[in-house]
């Protein structure tokens, strides 16, 4: 690339969600935008989301009501949420002909269940607007003059220059996406200070080797709790997998649990019947013991949980698999009932940023500020996306923090309304 066509006005670093939401949106006014991407391809971490269905919103965000799902934090969101909210989002897309639906928990999804649908999207209007995208792009590093960025340093040597630069380059979360911290270094390089990254919204490793036995085995509405000081209980989706648990309960409790864990074990309890108390559990149980009175005890619980499960819980409760269900002691009930209320696995650590939505940490919101996206420690740096010190839960929460993000640092940046000399 010569010098004459290496000079853009706008460069975005990431072609992730919130970079080409960035992009699309600077080069809406006529600004000459590149988007350069250290991967082969764009979207790469985008085509991962919701297990490749992409949940890209969620209906119930309010910008008004945000503190429930991003915390003391949210306050920092209100504004890029008043602007670009879930329903612009998926008015953004809708009118571009990506049809959406709504499901359980009010999330969104391309009704195609692909999120190449989506990508799809984002790539024909960064083409319609003349967006310049570079791949295997790597950013070695900025270089500065005062409180300016001139242009950023690739590792083949090239070098990019534009008059405002947008950070887009995710946190530490699935590395191999390339979300490996490199933002980060960068930030810190051009004067930011970066709170410390943990993962979260990660799988649970734990310490009993019986769940291998349940691995893909996903249970629904039952109740995961932390046996801690740290109280987290909630009703839900669960998901074994070969070395613990995952699911929308066990991501959404990773985050507490990593804190608890620098301190203390963890252990958490699943009650797999939270609709029963005790006494109505081993109402039920009699019940299925008459009608099965004279089976054997694996055959016995075939109307109470998922057979996958029948052999991990009979050898749990220390009964004789074979022995008929109607010479089981009241004694070996009341502990099959302890068994399916109390459900007790010991964490051992998270399956980390390898396997992590996202992460908490990153660039502090105190340098940011928050009604344009742009660093109020380099006049012409705005930053958006899994870079920001802000996260929230499983379920198109975090998508919507870079697609408002994205949205509301290329509309700015795309302005004039700073000297840029």
């Amino acid at each position: 690339m010569n010098e004459k066509n290496n000079k853009f006005d706008i460069a975005v670093i990431g072609a992730g969600p919130a970079g080409m939401m960035a992009a699309i949106k600077a080069s809406e006014s006529g600004a000459r935008v590149v988007v350069l991407e250290k991967n082969k391809k764009p979207g790469v971490k985008l085509l991962l989301t919701g297990n490749g269905i992409c949940n890209l919103t969620n209906a119930r965000i309010k910008p008004t009501h945000l503190k429930p799902f991003y915390g003391k934090k949210s306050g920092f969101l209100f504004h890029s949420f008043n602007v670009f909210g879930p329903e612009k989002t998926m008015e953004f897309f809708e009118s571009r002909g990506l049809k959406l639906k709504r499901e359980r928990g009010d999330r969104i999804f391309p009704v195609t269940d692909k999120a190449s649908s989506v990508l799809s999207v984002l790539l024909k209007e960064l083409k319609k607007n003349g967006v310049v995208l570079i791949c295997k792009a790597k950013v070695h590093r900025f270089k500065k003059e005062g409180k300016k960025i001139k242009g950023v340093i690739l590792y083949d040597k090239s070098e990019i220059l534009a008059d405002d630069f947008i950070i887009c380059s995710g946190g530490k979360a699935y590395p191999s996406t390339g979300s490996d911290g490199s933002g980060f270094r960068w930030a810190t390089s051009l004067s930011h200070t970066v709170t410390k990254a943990y993962p979260v919204l990660t799988p649970l490793n734990v310490k009993e080797e019986w769940v291998r036995e349940l691995e893909g085995l996903s249970l629904k509405n039952v109740e995961f709790i932390i046996k801690s000081k740290k109280k987290f209980k909630a009703l839900g989706e669960c998901v074994f997998t070969r070395h613990g648990v995952s699911g929308p309960l066990a991501l959404s409790a990773s985050e507490k649990i990593v804190e608890i864990l620098e301190k203390e074990n963890v252990k958490i309890s699943l009650n797999l019947k939270p609709g029963l108390d005790r006494s109505k559990l081993d109402k039920r149980i009699r019940r299925d013991f008459e009608k099965y009175s004279n089976k054997a005890f694996k055959n016995g619980l075939r109307d109470l949980i998922p057979s996958k499960m029948i052999p991990v819980i009979v050898k749990l409760s220390g009964v004789d698999p074979e022995k008929e269900v109607n010479k089981i002691t009241k004694e070996k009930r009341k502990a099959i009932v302890e068994l399916l209320k109390d459900l007790e696995l010991t964490i051992t650590g998270t399956a980390g940023f390898d396997m992590a939505i996202t992460n908490s940490g990153g660039v502090s919101l105190s340098e940011i500020d928050e009604r344009t996206m742009r660093s109020k420690l380099m006049d012409n740096l705005f930053f958006a996306g899994d870079i920001l010190d802000i996260h929230g839960p499983t379920g198109g929460f975090n998508l919507q923090i870079c697609w408002s993000t994205g949205y509301l640092a290329g509309k700015n940046a795309a302005k004039k309304e700073y000297d840029k000399a």
